[in-house]
């Protein structure tokens, strides 16, 4: 089954039970697939699928930040929830010692100088994306050569 037709399968069943906060949540990433769709004029795998759930994930997270600084832990709670129901449409994520091995033979393949770095990131992100936090592979990388 593809990762599209998980999730509308999904949001027919939160319909069903009654979960208002999966069902809008679910409702905004389908919202969300089927803009890009529309914008790029083609029927999305389930990699760019992926990639618009990390996106989501990441826009989440960024407003959690903001409204715990700013003391609203109300609408923080609510981006947590919705973080929990984005987080089962992605793949399992490695390990930290699977990153760290994964960016060890890209820093030993391109050298350890901080010239490398675009070319470090951009063997990681082929082989990491949808898998590990991207965020966190940049900051690693920049320790380890640093």
């Amino acid at each position: 089954m593809s990762l599209k037709a998980q999730i509308q399968q999904d949001m027919k069943t939160a319909m069903k039970e009654k979960q208002a906060t999966k069902l809008g949540t679910i409702r905004l990433l389908l919202a969300a697939i089927k803009q890009r769709e529309v914008d790029e004029r083609i029927e999305l795998d389930d990699a760019a699928i992926t990639a618009v759930i990390e996106k989501m994930l990441k826009q989440r997270r960024d407003s959690i930040e903001q409204y715990v600084a700013a003391s609203r832990e109300d609408l923080a709670d609510v981006e947590r929830a919705e973080v929990e129901v984005l987080k089962d449409y992605m793949p399992q994520q490695l390990s930290a010692d699977e990153v760290a091995a994964a960016v060890d033979a890209a820093i030993a393949a391109h050298g350890t100088t901080p010239a490398a770095m675009g070319k470090i990131m951009g063997e990681l992100k082929a082989k990491l994306a949808g898998v590990a936090d991207m965020a966190e592979v940049n900051k690693l990388v920049k320790a380890r050569l640093g």
